[in-house]
């Protein structure tokens, strides 16, 4: 359904040392910068891209929206997580953990990028 996500940024070089340690504990690549400095991250066949506003306004975070990164477990959500509170994120909502949903067990992780975007891990734990 999703051909990317973009989110925006009031500084584009803090959030490329938040987004690469967190994609790295992903197994993605460091950013491609683009000719309008964009960051371009490509994993899996996602796209996920952080720019400055092209309307010259400042960057704000989406309220009531949430990005979701796909994990392949509690591990790699506990890395992601990791690498983004130390790399200039905030951990945020409850603790990494299992939360019971509608859909059954998942291994939820929150964090706020530096700029403010809310943005999760999820690991949807198999059925036993």
């Amino acid at each position: 359904m999703f051909s990317h996500m973009m989110v925006g940024s009031n500084d584009i070089d803090r959030s490329k040392k938040f987004y690469d340690a967190t994609f790295a504990a992903l197994g993605a690549a460091p950013a491609i910068v683009d000719p309008r400095g964009r960051l371009i991250y490509s994993h899996n066949g996602g796209r996920f891209l952080v720019t400055k506003p092209i309307d010259g306004q400042p960057a704000t975070h989406a309220n009531g929206a949430t990005i979701g990164f796909l994990m392949s477990g509690a591990e790699q959500a506990n890395a992601w997580h990791a690498a983004g509170v130390a790399n200039g994120g905030t951990a945020i909502e409850d603790a990494p953990g299992i939360r019971q949903g509608a859909a059954g067990q998942m291994y939820l992780a929150y964090l706020r990028d530096p700029d403010g975007n809310k943005l999760c891990a999820l690991h949807r734990v198999p059925a036993a």
